[in-house]
C-alpha cells in the first residue's frame, strides 16, 4: 500500500522524507521488521519502541511513525511524527487492511464477567439463523467454520484488523468481539467502528494491572465514551455501574435488566441443572443454559440481536437451541450419580454467581464440594475474598492451585485462607496439587453430590514458572473417576 493512502485521516504533526513510498507491512515489534516495513514506535509499559528505531531501519524499515523524532534523521527514511503513536497504530492498521470494521457489523462486549459467553452465544445464534459471522474471543477466533486458536482476550490491533479483513473477504456480515480492559487501555480497539457495544457487569478484577477499581471503571467506560453517534450502547442497569458507562457516550442508549425497568426485561420462571424457563419482554421460552448469570448473558444477547433488526420470536427460537459455552457452567453426571460442574469463575463475583446458581437449584440434601484456586502474579486482593465466598457457600471447599505462574502455590493458598471466617474453618482443606485436589473431591463425594471445579474452565494448561503444562479439568475429572470407580 502507498504511504499516502495509509496516512488517510491520520493527524500528522511533522513529516520528513519522501511520502511516495510503498509500505509492505505494519510492524510495532522491531524483531518482525522486514524490507519496506513501516515501523511504529510505541511507548509500552515495559519498553519504549523509540529505542528500536535504529535497529528497525537496519532491518529494512523505510518509514518510521513516532512521537519523538530521533536526533539524527536518515535522508533515505521517511519519518512521521504523531501525537500518540499507540492510538495512531490502530488507525494505520485499519487503513492498511481496508477499514474492514466499516464493511461489517462489529459488535463489542465488555465487562468483568460474561464477555466470552455473550460473544460466543451471539456467534452461535447468528450461525443458527443462517448468517456467516466472525468471533474474536478468549476461547477461540472463528471466521465462519474456520477456527483459529486464541492467545489473548483482545489480540493486538494489527491482528484484529487482519482477522476482520479476512472475515469481510469470506463474506461475513457480522463480527462479535470480546473487549477486555487491557485491550481498551492499550488502544487495541483504536480505529475500529463498532455498531453495538454491550456491557455485562463490573466487579473486582485486574487490579494488578489497573491498580484501583476507579481506574478499571474508567477504562471500561472509555470504550463507550469513544463510540460515535451511529452506534448503539446497551447496558445492564441492574449493575450499579451500568448507567455510568453511558454517561458521556454519543451512541444511542439501550438497557436490559431483571430487577428494574429497562428496554429489555427478563424474568427467571423455573431453573434446574437441565436448563431454565425464562420470560423476555413478555415472551416465554426454554433454554438448556442454566444459572442466574446466564439469564443476564442471554438477555444481553436478546437485546443486541433485537437492535440489529431481528424479530424477537426468531431470536428466542434460536436461543432455545443454543448449547453451553465451553468451560462456562459445563455440567456432566458420572455413572455413580455425582454431578460435576466445570466453570471459568476466577473472580469473587463470578465464583459467587456460580455458587449461588448451584445453591438455588440444589435441594440441600446434596453436598456441594468446590475445588478452586487463584492465579499467581495477579490481583492479590481478591484471594481472601474468594476464600470467604467458597467456604461460606459450599459444604466443603478444597483450595488448590490455579495457574501459579512464578509464585509459590503455598503462598497463594495462604492468602486465600486468610479470608476464611472462623465459623467456616472446618469447611475447607488445602491441597496445592490440582489433580490431587480434584481426586479428593471425587473421593469425598457421594451419589447426588455436586462437585464444582472452578477457575480454569476451557483452559487446557496449567502455567507453572513460565511453562504451560497440559491440564484440562474435564479430562482429569473423567480420568480420575474411571480409575477410582473400578
Amino acid at each position: 500500500m502507498q504511504l499516502v493512502e495509509l496516512l488517510n485521516r491520520i493527524p500528522v504533526l511533522e513529516s520528513h522524507g519522501e511520502n511516495d513510498r510503498e509500505v509492505s507491512a505494519l510492524v510495532f515489534d522491531s524483531r518482525k521488521v522486514s524490507q519496506d516495513s513501516l515501523y511504529i514506535a510505541v511507548k509500552g509499559t515495559v519498553a519504549d519502541g523509540h529505542s528500536f528505531i535504529a535497529s528497525s531501519i537496519e532491518k529494512g524499515a523505510k518509514t518510521i511513525v513516532c512521537q519523538d523524532l530521533p536526533d539524527n534523521l536518515d535522508e533515505n527514511i521517511t519519518y512521521i511524527k504523531v501525537k500518540d503513536s499507540s492510538k495512531t497504530l490502530g488507525q494505520l492498521a485499519s487503513n492498511f487492511f481496508g477499514n474492514p470494521s466499516e464493511k461489517l457489523k462489529l459488535i463489542g462486549v465488555t465487562g468483568t464477567n460474561g464477555k466470552t459467553s455473550v460473544s460466543t452465544l451471539l456467534f452461535d445464534i447468528f450461525k443458527n439463523l443462517g448468517y456467516n459471522s466472525a468471533l474474536l474471543s478468549t476461547v477461540e477466533i472463528r471466521i465462519g467454520d474456520e477456527i483459529i486458536p486464541a492467545t489473548h482476550t483482545t489480540p493486538d490491533v494489527i491482528t484484529i484488523n487482519q482477522i476482520l479483513a479476512k472475515a469481510v473477504e469470506s463474506g461475513c456480515e457480522f463480527a462479535f468481539m470480546e473487549v477486555s480492559s487491557h485491550g481498551i487501555s492499550q488502544n487495541r480497539t483504536e480505529g475500529l467502528h463498532f455498531k453495538i457495544a454491550g456491557f455485562t457487569n463490573l466487579t473486582h478484577d485486574h487490579l494488578d494491572y489497573h491498580k484501583t477499581f476507579d481506574e478499571y471503571l474508567k477504562t471500561k467506560k472509555r470504550f463507550f465514551d469513544e463510540l460515535n453517534d451511529e452506534a448503539i450502547a446497551i447496558t445492564n442497569v441492574d449493575d450499579k455501574n451500568g448507567n455510568v458507562m453511558l454517561q458521556n457516550t454519543k451512541a444511542k442508549k439501550r438497557s436490559y435488566a431483571l430487577k428494574t425497568m429497562a428496554d429489555y426485561h427478563g424474568k427467571l420462571l423455573e431453573v434446574d441443572f437441565n436448563g431454565m424457563l425464562l420470560n423476555f419482554n413478555g415472551k416465554e421460552f426454554w433454554t438448556t443454559l442454566t444459572g442466574k448469570f446466564n439469564v443476564y448473558n442471554l438477555l444481553l444477547v436478546f437485546g443486541i440481536a433485537s437492535e440489529l433488526g431481528f424479530q424477537q420470536d426468531e431470536i428466542l427460537q434460536a436461543i432455545s437451541v443454543l448449547k453451553r459455552v465451553s468451560g462456562r457452567f459445563e455440567t456432566f453426571k458420572s455413572d455413580g450419580g455425582i454431578f460435576f460442574i466445570v466453570d471459568y469463575a476466577h473472580t469473587p463475583d463470578a465464583l459467587e454467581n456460580v455458587l449461588d446458581s448451584i445453591n438455588d437449584i440444589r435441594t440441600k440434601n446434596e453436598r456441594l464440594i468446590t475445588v478452586f484456586g487463584c492465579g499467581g502474579d495477579r490481583d492479590h486482593a481478591k484471594r481472601p475474598e474468594m476464600g470467604n465466598i467458597a467456604t461460606k457457600k459450599s459444604t466443603l471447599a478444597i483450595i488448590t492451585s490455579d495457574n501459579p505462574r512464578t509464585e509459590d502455590p503455598a503462598v497463594i493458598i495462604k492468602e486465600i485462607e486468610a479470608g476464611v471466617e472462623p465459623q467456616n474453618f472446618s469447611k475447607y482443606t488445602s491441597i496445592p496439587d490440582r489433580r490431587e485436589a480434584i481426586k479428593m473431591a471425587i473421593k469425598f463425594a457421594e451419589p447426588k453430590d455436586i462437585v464444582l471445579v472452578a477457575g480454569k474452565g476451557h483452559e487446557n494448561y496449567q502455567d507453572i514458572n513460565g511453562v504451560k503444562h497440559h491440564f484440562d479439568d474435564k479430562e482429569v475429572i473423567n480420568e480420575l473417576w474411571k480409575l477410582m470407580s473400578k
